[in-house]
């Protein structure tokens, strides 16, 4: 069964490699992979009803993160639609690129910190389709983005799904966190941004973009702040929201999507049904990359099969007898986070590694948090803010291989650097 459905995971992943080799699209082949892999586990099984059990624990659990994705998208289409990202762009008046790149680039490093990594990119993406014409140019500003939005997460308790593991946990503490993560993880986006802006800098100066075939309607300046304001809002309470009452994030997305509809069915009352229409949720939902979310549910069923049979576990257990090195490990486990999700291979590690041994802020715990953080941006397959910028910039695995994977790895390398420099 082991070798079966490794197999059938690399497979899966080389087609999704090749999409445009092979001329299927990528979300296909993530599902297939996906239940393929769940096929042979129950087939293999004795007992099925316990991998019906885990099936349904990990459906909750992706289910959570597909609906807040759904929930961010629609709610960064609402504020699109009603011109609210104008109210930033209309503000950036740089003419460089290379200026435009460092300016977003420490927008979403530190966006990402206070919200989360998937949430940020989403926003960030939006706006760089705004502000930057040329495709190519354009693509390099979301792989950097992607970059950004993973190293601002790792430094942040609530910036990443694993640092808030972590910190759930009780592995690592907030204050600690921060100060020891700041520094290898701006290193780890400062490589980047370096290399892309020699890239940019004989671009044409920035020229703002709108699709020519997109039909635009005109929207009130009061209800263009009010639809952009109650969006912003409620991306910057959802950690606010998940502390308080100790639900997922996904629930004060969807929250927040509920009050602002309300809110847009209220200010276009008595609009012609046609000017509503244009401007109305059920727009914006027709507007979403169902594909992406299709992917993303692919990606994460595989994953979920692999953790579910343990084989993700039998790999970290092997790694600890080979390798043993603790900062090895860690730096390992980042690489391994842009193939497989990081969540499962930091679970594995918290399960491994005792707390009486490796008690409340070990170095083991900040490594892992770095490393799982950020690694994930060497592949574009590798984190959920990758994942959302394939899907809404329609990003190959090729180009992002070709292009970011090298800077990302260089980066995240001279993080972790960085950090057994300053610490150990």
């Amino acid at each position: 069964m082991v070798i079966l459905m490794s197999s059938i995971f690399v497979i899966g992943y080389v087609a999704i490699a090749l999409e445009h080799n092979i001329k299927i699209n990528k979300s296909a082949t993530a599902l297939i992979t996906g239940v393929s892999l769940w096929v042979v586990y129950i087939l293999s099984e004795i007992n099925k009803p316990e991998v019906l059990v885990n099936l349904t624990e990990y459906l909750g659990e992706t289910s959570n993160v597909l609906f807040f994705l759904l929930a961010a998208m629609t709610i960064v289409e609402l504020v699109d639609a009603h011109d609210g990202f104008d109210i930033i762009t209309k503000r950036i008046t740089l003419r460089s690129k290379v200026a435009l790149l460092w300016v977003l680039g420490a927008m979403t490093f530190l966006l990402s910190a206070v919200i989360d990594n998937l949430t940020t990119t989403i926003l960030m993406v939006t706006l760089i389709r705004k502000l930057v014409a040329d495709k190519e140019e354009r693509l390099l500003f979301v792989g950097t983005v992607i970059i950004a939005a993973n190293a601002g997460g790792a430094w942040s308790p609530i910036g990443d799904v694993t640092t808030t593991m972590l910190w759930i946990g009780e592995r690592i503490s907030t204050v600690n966190t921060i100060s020891s993560l700041v520094v290898p993880s701006l290193l780890c986006v400062l490589v980047p941004l370096v290399f892309v802006s020699f890239r940019l800098r004989r671009a044409a100066p920035v020229a703002g973009v709108t699709p020519a075939a997109e039909q635009r309607v005109s929207v009130h300046r009061t209800h263009q702040l009010v639809v952009f304001a109650v969006g912003m809002l409620v991306f910057l309470t959802i950690p606010v929201f998940k502390t308080l009452t100790g639900l997922p994030p996904v629930m004060g997305a969807l929250a927040g999507l509920g009050i602002l509809w309300v809110i847009i069915e209220i200010i276009h009352v008595n609009k012609h049904e046609e000017e509503k229409q244009a401007l109305s949720v059920v727009q914006a939902l027709r507007q979403i990359d169902a594909p992406s979310i299709l992917f993303f549910l692919g990606i994460l069923l595989s994953v979920d099969a692999l953790q579910s049979t343990g084989i993700l576990t039998h790999v970290a257990q092997w790694l600890d007898h080979a390798v043993g090195n603790k900062s090895a490990i860690a730096g390992i486990i980042g690489v391994s986070s842009s193939i497989v999700d990081n969540v499962p291979l930091v679970a594995a590690a918290m399960g491994m590694y005792p707390v009486a041994l490796f008690p409340l802020d070990n170095s083991l715990w900040e490594m892992i948090a770095y490393a799982a953080g950020t690694g994930g941006s060497i592949l574009v397959i590798g984190s959920a803010a990758g994942i959302a910028a394939m899907g809404l910039e329609n990003i190959t695995f090729s180009w992002y291989l070709k292009k970011m994977s090298l800077l990302a790895l260089v980066g995240y390398a001279v993080g972790f650097l960085g950090y057994l420099i300053f610490h150990l």
